[in-house]
């Protein structure tokens, strides 16, 4: 059983760092979504090139260098790789605002893919050894609010400025803080080093080989449908976040500035207070039985695929007026989904350090990030631009929200996978404990 570590103020400030950089990873991930109309416009693509833009290009680099890198801060340690990638990709974020060809744009956007793929997986192993397993829940809940308050920022002032100054200097922007987030992290946060206890099946191996451990992680039973759970999640997840402020501007005729704000503001801050209910409802939950922790996420998105299908497919209205802009009425059924969309998010990050001794965790967790992207991050926004491109031949407008409500009808997937799981997840660990839920009391 691994060591608990003391929690610290050292320990917060570590977290407010990780959390804050994780929060400009997504920033800068999900800013081309409220850019999409503006750039279309200029380099005249159609809704399949964007869905490349946005999802297959950046998937495919993302996965490529996600588990390299997970492994080598697993070696070196994790803040040198953060740092490192921060900067990077935050560089590349403001590099896309001088492209002047659609190719330039994608080659920048590949650049953030490389660098983004060092700084999530990282990231959440430096999160799980930071605090012991009776906070980690609300702990990941903190840094796994990242995507939600990213879209505040991103979407919200992106469109403003955007709408203010033009798409590019949006990027220019953006991107900026980054670079001094990176190098305040790497000179200002202290990484403590947990060793592992060992196990009978998981004896501690500095020289492990790479393709020893990639079979090791594969083999653990309940992994291969956590995995499969979380991609399908997120395939829906990145192309809501994609297409839903175009969805708004066509559908529901917002500006690109009224599309960010309710989108990334309401819908944001909702998906915040969401991740947050579900880690500290997680944390109580799991002390009674060890399934919680994946059936909060179970319940959490059954209850959202009714509320996103709504959305998506109830006519054009508005509810009532805030200033000049027309509030949807559909949109009150967005905030439902956004508010229960994210509670995979938090359970199912926060199991694999239950099911991985610590020198594993990132690469565990990398691995995890490899199907999210490849296949959640890369298919989710393209197949809905595809079919966008399909439905607007006779629906016109209203094509593309049948695209996304097809996506989120793919979520009733997610929930058949956690409910293959939960059954593995308690026994491996009834049979292999690498940690207990409640190992000591609450201080």
């Amino acid at each position: 059983m691994n060591s608990q570590p003391a929690v610290t103020w050292r320990s917060h400030y570590a977290l407010g760092m990780l959390a804050l950089i994780y929060i400009f990873n997504y920033i800068d991930r999900l800013l081309v979504s409220i850019l999409v109309e503006p750039i279309k416009l200029e380099f005249g693509v159609s809704d399949t090139m964007i869905g490349m833009l946005s999802g297959v290009a950046f998937a495919i680099f993302y996965t490529a260098f996600g588990l390299p890198l997970g492994r080598l801060s697993d070696r070196i340690g994790r803040k040198p790789v953060i740092a490192a990638a921060c900067v990077a990709w935050s560089i590349m974020t403001m590099l896309c605002g001088i492209a002047t060809s659609f190719t330039m744009l994608l080659l920048f956007r590949i650049g953030v893919a490389i660098g983004e793929a060092g700084g999530s997986a990282p990231s959440l192993a430096m999160v799980s050894q930071l605090y012991p397993a009776r906070l980690r829940s609300r702990a990941l809940a903190v840094f796994l609010m990242g995507p939600a308050i990213g879209s505040v920022v991103g979407l919200g002032l992106g469109g403003w400025i955007a709408e203010m100054y033009g798409w590019r200097w949006a990027f220019i922007i953006i991107g900026a803080p980054g670079v001094a987030l990176g190098v305040i992290l790497a000179l200002t946060v202290t990484e403590t080093k947990i060793p592992d206890s060992p196990s009978a099946n998981n004896t501690p191996s500095p020289a492990e080989k790479f393709i020893e451990t990639f079979k090791q992680l594969l083999r653990t039973p309940a992994y291969g449908w956590i995995v499969g759970a979380a991609s399908i999640a997120t395939a829906s997840g990145f192309a809501v976040g994609t297409w839903t402020p175009s969805f708004l501007m066509r559908t529901h005729a917002l500006s690109i500035q009224e599309a960010g704000l309710l989108m990334g503001v309401a819908g944001g801050l909702t998906s915040a207070v969401g991740t947050i209910f579900c880690g500290v409802v997680t944390d109580r939950l799991v002390r009674r039985n060890a399934g919680w922790q994946l059936r909060t996420a179970l319940i959490g998105i059954a209850i959202c695929i009714p509320f996103g299908m709504l959305f998506y497919l109830w006519p054009s209205g508005t509810a009532f007026y805030l200033g000049s802009m027309a509030i949807p009425t559909a949109f009150f059924f967005y905030l439902g989904f956004a508010f229960f969309a994210t509670w995979w998010t938090v359970p199912l990050f926060g199991s694999l350090s239950y099911l991985f001794p610590t020198r594993q965790l990132a690469q565990a967790t990398a691995l995890l990030f490899m199907g999210t992207t490849l296949l959640g991050v890369g298919l989710g926004p393209l197949l809905v631009g595809m079919m966008s491109d399909f439905f607007n031949a006779s629906m016109g407008n209203r094509g593309l929200g049948y695209a996304l409500a097809i996506c989120i009808g793919l979520l009733s997937l997610t929930c058949l996978c956690l409910f293959i799981a939960i059954p593995r997840y308690r026994k491996q660990l009834e049979n292999n404990p690498i940690q207990n839920y409640a190992a000591t009391p609450e201080m």
